[in-house]
């Protein structure tokens, strides 16, 4: 059979344009070869009948009948093959035009037979086995040129969908998933939890050490301040040298204090520090008025104008952000996928681990399509058939297989000339 490609366009079935001159021509040919081969069998016949009449040799007798056999054969299969696609000779005999007559019934039967054999659990899970899907996905992924066009269609898809959100429908989320949800839910007890964690894990020591060690350098570089602030303090009837000598008094005590505290791992401001947040930590847990206090601050916080223009623009600006990832072919973020389904695509190669449970995952997800959605998916078939014309699917068949079916003609042509021979052979031997 001559093989031509087709390319489908929209409401057509099976197929579209491209080839069909080329088909249509074959299937032309084969019917002109096919009534060549009547016709010669009639022609054959006539002579054969009037050489018969007009008393040649036995032969004849011979030549006839094969001629004879072949014209009925080549009729008959002629009838067959044209009962398939329409009426013969226009005449509406039973069982005739069966494709235009029984479109419905061929489509359903089709559907049918597409989800039993082809669409079932087993056969679903048996043919996956034994493709290697993981095997041959991580061998397509490994190459680098497949991984940087995975990352450019996922870039495209990313581009895509952020492009077609809106802003305010984004924010609008946001608003119901994130800050309402912050809003409602109690601030203190997991606030307390968290402080009590970390005090326990001695994590805030780090932050204590820097405090400290702010507060001793801020008083050693600022010894002018002290001895101003002392000076302000002091009454304005005592003479300027004992406010110097007390003020320098209290910065050397200042200093002194700061240096302890900075130097002392177990000073008692220190500790004392320690106490305090472990009492504010239980309290934020389980003391009702610091509950509510934090509760107050949280409120307050989220209502800040400032955090209000923050919590609006943060879709804004990770829209910004994820447009020019996705935008840039040297980003971080395409970078990082390529490489990420590049080391995926070896390690489905070398790890049979992994391997296995993706394939297990593409089975199981197949599996579960077919048994769920077999009868949809069959639909698509049967839905599609009905809903082409029945002359145009009758049109459309024959251009597809017509051309092999004109040998079913030839072939009756030439089997029935043979039987009518071995027929007409054996009633001359017997009688």
């Amino acid at each position: 059979m001559e093989q031509t490609r087709s390319v489908a366009v929209p409401g057509g079935p099976l197929g579209g344009r491209a080839g069909e001159d080329d088909k249509r021509r074959g299937l032309r040919r084969m019917k002109l070869a096919a009534l060549g081969f009547l016709l010669g069998a009639t022609v054959i016949f006539l002579l054969t009948s009037w050489a018969e009449a007009a008393g040649w040799p036995a032969w004849v007798g011979y030549v006839r009948s094969a001629a004879e056999a072949g014209m009925i054969g080549a009729l008959a299969d002629w009838f067959a093959v044209t009962a398939l696609f329409r009426h013969p000779l226009g005449l509406r005999i039973p069982h005739t035009a069966i494709i235009p007559n029984k479109k419905s019934v061929l489509g359903s039967s089709l559907g049918d037979f597409v989800g039993t054999n082809f669409l079932s659990e087993p056969v679903v899970r048996d043919k996956l086995g034994r493709v290697g899907t993981a095997r041959r996905a991580g061998e397509w992924l490994a190459r680098t040129d497949n991984a940087e066009r995975v990352t450019a269609e996922t870039a495209t898809v990313v581009r895509g969908a952020v492009t077609v959100l809106r802003d305010e429908d984004v924010q609008a989320v946001m608003e119901q998933a994130v800050v309402r949800r912050v809003v409602e839910r109690e601030w203190g007890p997991p606030l307390g939890t968290l402080l009590a964690q970390v005090l326990t894990d001695g994590a805030h020591y780090r932050l204590v050490d820097l405090v400290v060690d702010r507060a001793y350098e801020w008083v050693r570089d600022n010894h002018e301040a002290v001895l101003r602030v002392v000076s302000d303090r002091a009454p304005s009837w005592s003479p300027r040298f004992v406010d110097s000598m007390l003020a320098d008094k209290v910065y050397g005590e200042v200093l002194a204090f700061a240096w302890s505290v900075k130097t002392d791992v177990n000073h008692p401001m220190r500790l004392a520090l320690d106490r305090f947040l472990a009492d504010f930590a239980r309290d934020l847990q389980h003391d009702p008025e610091t509950r509510t206090r934090a509760d107050q601050v949280k409120q307050q916080l989220v209502e800040h104008p400032e955090v209000r223009r923050v919590i609006d623009s943060a879709w804004t600006t990770a829209k910004e952000m994820l447009l020019n990832a996705a935008e840039d072919p040297s980003s971080e973020l395409r970078t990082r996928l390529r490489d990420g389904l590049l080391t995926l695509g070896k390690r489905l190669q070398s790890d049979p681990a992994l391997a296995g449970k993706v394939d297990g995952w593409v089975e199981n997800v197949a599996a579960y399509l077919v048994t769920h959605y077999s009868t949809e998916i069959t639909t698509i078939i049967t839905d599609t058939v009905d809903r082409w014309d029945a002359a145009e699917t009758a049109r459309k068949v024959e251009l597809q297989v017509g051309r092999d079916l004109q040998f079913i003609r030839i072939n009756g042509t030439v089997v029935g000339a043979l039987a009518g021979l071995a027929i007409h052979a054996v009633a001359q031997l017997l009688f």
